[in-house]
């Protein structure tokens, strides 16, 4: 693991941060590494308020969109609520089809499916909309660049309002309103909402023609929470405003749904990672091994005997979805072992049988084992489909763009992508994708990167400072969960490894000043032999609770050792 110590602010704004707040020189520095240097903006920080959401009609053609709603209502047409099948695009549809059939009931819901249709808007779901006389569709979490798709639907006199935070192109699609906070003309104050938080701020909109205020839509913020955290958007502006809301109303007051995917955790608080690990995967699974309508379905229903079942049914799908990447992943290395593959800049590998649902979880898989640029291909149709994954600082979409000669259709981001090509070109293209990345990757790239905030002497670590760092949640993007480092501590002589197959290291660890503390490293088993010498190391670490026969003390979560210079 490459180590990286964050640039540390300069001193004069850490020693006055901490002097308005009374808080020690450590907190104050990562706060200020989170660009919070004044009082108002910790306030802002440490008590999220929901009035400091921003005004929706803000947006550009917001306006727009909420007349053509209302229009439609007036005139009692259908209007069909479309999204994708991952977590936003579902979660957003929830939202929105259950908030307009709060006063309006010619609403119905619509996810295309994941192997026929792809992702995005499309025809078919078109098709199905004139054909059950739907003459207004809300698409969410999709559909900036659906430029044809939305001239198809217009052709049919049928209306879209898109409401989408992907980047736009040159041109927009040709829709009753495009709400997106990304566009070039919108000046909205802040363009980083998930598909779902665009969904939201419609509603916000609708909701206050109606007099009604945020307090009358906290019943909707744990299904938004659940989008931002899946979504990995920066944690933030509003984001973290609406997570920290939608949080509390997770673990107070969920609905059947989401209560029905956790009640067995046996927590007493959720956090933004129990969301991200135990609730997106399930969603998730759904439109991987069956049909994301179903995910819709659990998050609108209202009786929890009736979402348990469902529930229960998601967990089986999970579980699949689960063995399913684990065998893929097995043959997957495999193949890079039979092919002599294990040097190479990439991982490239393809079998027609594999599920297309899970490829994108392999090639993720992978990386953790051969950390470099990786696509994972199967059989579509008459063609190969890929996902593809990337490591941190190279552009996947970059690498695939050079290899474009060979690709039928791309699409995606700097970390992510999607492709297909004709089974002929594979060869071509595996032997071209290695060459680019070879000829581009810087080599630091090729080794994992543990981004650290702060070095900090292990008595710092007590108690208050804790509770205030636990405060910093929910963490994400932009707003980490803080990683520090410790030098030269030593193996008090206890540390040993755990698990049935001796994989993790549990430590317990003395500094120099004889302070004491223990620690757990996951996947760190093969490294006791580095530390149990007695000779000093360093460590890398989070910092987090453990209780163990009532008593509840601070434990280190260890991400990496490394002997001390």
């Amino acid at each position: 693991m490459r180590w990286t110590l964050k640039p540390l602010p300069t001193l004069d704004k850490v020693s006055s941060l901490a002097k308005k707040l009374s808080i020690d020189t450590n907190l104050a520095t990562l706060l200020v590494q989170r660009n919070i240097e004044t009082f108002e903006e910790a306030k802002s920080f440490f008590r999220p308020d929901l009035s400091k959401l921003h005004d929706p009609f803000l947006m550009q053609d917001m306006q727009k969109a909420v007349d053509r709603i209302e229009k439609a209502m007036a005139n009692d047409e259908n209007i069909l609520v479309f999204g994708d099948y991952d977590v936003d695009g579902t979660t957003a549809v929830s939202l929105m089809s259950s908030y307009l059939k709060t006063y309006y009931p010619n609403v119905a819901t619509y996810i295309p499916d994941r192997y026929q249709e792809g992702y995005g808007i499309s025809y078919k779901g078109i098709d199905f909309a004139e054909d059950n006389n739907f003459s207004l569709i809300i698409a969410l979490d999709c559909g900036v660049k659906a430029i044809d798709k939305v001239e198809y639907a217009n052709n049919k006199n049928i209306d879209f309002i898109i409401c989408d935070h992907h980047r736009p192109g040159n041109e927009l699609p040709k829709a009753a309103a495009v709400l997106d906070p990304k566009r070039e003309d919108c000046n909205y104050p802040f363009d980083e909402l998930c598909g779902c938080g665009v969904g939201f701020k419609l509603v916000q909109a609708l909701a206050s023609r109606r007099n009604q205020t945020i307090d009358d839509l906290m019943p909707y913020l744990d299904l938004l929470a659940t989008a931002i955290a899946a979504d990995i958007v920066p944690m933030n502006g509003e984001n973290r405003i609406l997570a920290y809301f939608g949080l509390e109303r997770i673990n107070t007051n969920p609905r059947s749904g989401i209560r029905a995917m956790t009640h067995q955790l046996k927590k007493e608080v959720l956090t933004i990672t129990d969301v991200v690990f135990v609730i997106a995967p399930r969603i998730n699974a759904v439109g991987r091994m069956k049909h994301g309508n179903y995910a819709v379905e659990l998050l609108c229903e209202e009786d929890f005997e009736t979402a348990q079942t469902m529930a229960a049914d998601i967990e089986v799908f999970n579980n699949d979805r689960r063995d399913l990447d684990k065998l893929i992943t097995i043959e997957a290395l495999q193949q890079i072992k039979e092919n002599n593959e294990t040097e190479d800049f990439s991982s490239v590998v393809y079998q027609e049988d594999w599920h297309k649902g899970v490829i994108g979880i392999v090639a993720s898989r992978l990386i953790e084992n051969y950390y470099r640029p990786t696509l994972v291909f199967t059989k579509s149709g008459d063609k190969l489909a890929a996902s593809a994954r990337s490591v941190s600082g190279f552009d996947v979409y970059n690498a695939l763009e050079a290899c474009s000669e060979f690709i039928e259709q791309f699409g995606g981001h700097k970390y992510a992508a999607g492709l297909t090509l004709s089974q002929e070109n594979y060869k071509n293209f595996k032997d071209k994708f290695e060459e680019v990345v070879k000829n581009s990757i810087p080599p630091e790239l090729l080794q994992p990167e543990i981004k650290i905030d702060l070095e900090l002497e292990l008595s710092a670590v007590t108690p208050k400072f804790y509770r205030i760092l636990q405060q910093f949640a929910p963490c994400g993007p932009l707003n980490m969960s803080p990683v520090f480092m410790s030098k030269n501590v030593k193996d008090t002589g206890y540390s040993r490894k755990v698990g049935a197959d001796e994989d993790h290291l549990k430590l317990s660890i003395v500094s120099e000043d004889g302070t004491k503390f223990n620690g757990i490293g996951f996947n760190l088993g093969k490294k006791h032999a580095e530390i149990s010498n007695g000779q000093p190391f360093d460590i890398v670490y989070t910092i987090d609770e453990n209780t163990w026969n009532g008593n509840t003390s601070l434990q280190l979560i260890v991400k990496d050792v490394r002997v001390s210079d």
